[in-house]
C-alpha cells in the first residue's frame, strides 16, 4: 500500500516538467563553415549530413538549432562550444533558450 510519502516522492521525481533550453549556434564572419560542422558533430554528436544542414541554417539565417536539453546539459554544450572556438581562433557562439 503506498504511502502519503511515496506519492511525495513519485511528484518530486515527475521529469515531465523539467525546464528544456534549446541550444543555438549564432553565425559570425570569420568562423568557416567546416569548424562549424565540426563543432556539430563533436559537440552535438550530429551525422555530417545533419550537420551540413544545420551550419547551413547557421549561415543563412544568422543562428541554428542544434538541440533542445535540459539545462545542466544545454549549459554544458554552451561552454563546450566556447572552449572548442577558443582552442581553434574563431569566435564561435553559442547560446541557450528556454523552450
Amino acid at each position: 500500500m503506498a504511502t502519503q510519502n511515496d506519492t511525495l516522492l513519485e511528484n518530486e521525481l515527475d521529469t515531465t516538467h523539467i525546464k528544456r533550453f534549446r541550444v543555438y549556434l549564432l553565425n559570425d564572419d570569420y568562423t568557416t563553415m567546416d569548424f562549424v560542422v565540426h563543432v556539430l558533430m563533436e559537440v552535438f554528436h550530429k551525422q555530417f549530413n545533419q550537420a551540413q544542414d544545420i551550419m547551413l541554417q547557421v549561415h543563412k539565417n544568422g543562428k541554428g538549432l542544434c538541440g533542445v536539453y535540459g539545462y545542466e546539459v544545454a549549459e554544458t554544450k554552451v561552454l563546450m562550444v566556447r572552449k572548442l572556438a577558443k582552442q581553434n581562433g574563431f569566435p564561435l557562439k553559442a547560446v541557450m533558450e528556454e523552450g
